[in-house]
């Protein structure tokens, strides 16, 4: 009833559209991009660098998984993971609990759980400050320039651009392991021997309702980063990443994707470039290089 509530909500807010027939976005900061050429079909403030909250976990995911992740290896949750998730929402993973690793990538990246980035990084061989190190290399190697990580929650610190996002959640979704994870709406994890048994939701609200071809994605709130979305989602046949960032309350986030993503199924007027499958695309030697219409600031 709460999840119906809310959409109702979004629908409402969702409604609000521009006189040159781009989405009116309230979010700060907003990047649409082609998953299969990485051109912009839509931006504002997409280059500006803001606090990312919990959208960082999906880099904690690429670390891990580059590290060689067992994904049906057991891990204990320690002092190590609450001491990371202080001043974080409150977790469902307990001390000393033991969880199968891919039901912790479970409880990191559907519901946001912080206790579990660091269990996952001690999993895969590295202390808290080998994981920050490793997610700062999956930056880089994805030539993520405004990318940087000091913590490995998304509480303290972390930040990012709306492109840059977009880019790093394309990488993301193409490990075909966190593709089905994030995909995943509701999953019952299970500790060792049993016990305890936690059933997961997905945060990602647009998924979970079903009213767009929702790939998978994640979401954050902190102080500084306000509510964050970040989402793939399939129009017209074709795959896009979708990023809000700084949106004013948690309704707004999925509002505007609702804005852009009816925007886009209505063929995206007024954008430079089309999702039609028949249209010709650029080759790109960087992301950045092509873009659509801008919004203004």
């Amino acid at each position: 009833m709460r999840l119906l509530a809310l959409w109702v909500i979004v629908g409402a807010l969702a409604r609000v559209s521009r006189a040159d027939d781009l989405p009116e976005v309230k979010s700060k900061a907003v990047a649409v991009i082609d998953a299969e050429t990485g051109a912009e079909i839509f931006g504002k403030n997409a280059d500006d660098i803001r606090a990312i909250a919990s959208t960082t976990k999906i880099f904690v995911a690429m670390a891990v998984r580059k590290k060689g992740l067992d994904l049906d290896g057991w891990t204990e949750i320690t002092k190590v993971d609450v001491k990371q998730a202080r001043g974080g929402a409150r977790t469902r993973l307990d001390i000393r609990r033991v969880f199968r690793n891919k039901d912790l990538l479970r409880a990191m990246l559907m519901a946001s759980d912080n206790r579990a980035p660091s269990a996952l990084g001690r999993a895969a061989g590295m202390s808290t400050d080998e994981l920050i190190k490793a997610m700062n290399v999956v930056a880089a190697d994805l030539h993520l320039k405004r990318t940087k990580f000091t913590d490995v929650t998304g509480l303290r610190g972390n930040v990012s651009t709306a492109r840059e996002m977009a880019i790093a959640l394309r990488a993301a979704l193409s490990d075909d392991v966190l593709r089905e994870i994030m995909a995943d709406d509701f999953e019952l994890v299970v500790g060792k021997g049993g016990k305890p048994k936690i059933p997961y939701g997905n945060t990602n609200q647009a998924l979970v309702v079903h009213k767009y071809d929702v790939i998978g994605g994640k979401t954050g709130y902190t102080v500084a980063a306000k509510y964050c979305f970040i989402t793939g989602a399939r129009f017209k046949g074709r795959e896009v990443m979708t990023v809000f960032l700084g949106a004013d309350s948690k309704a707004t986030r999925f509002a505007d994707f609702n804005r852009v993503a009816a925007w886009l199924e209505s063929g995206a007027p007024g954008s430079k470039v089309t999702l039609d499958g028949t249209a010709k695309r650029p080759k790109l030697k960087v992301d950045g290089e092509v873009r659509g219409r801008v919004a203004k600031k």
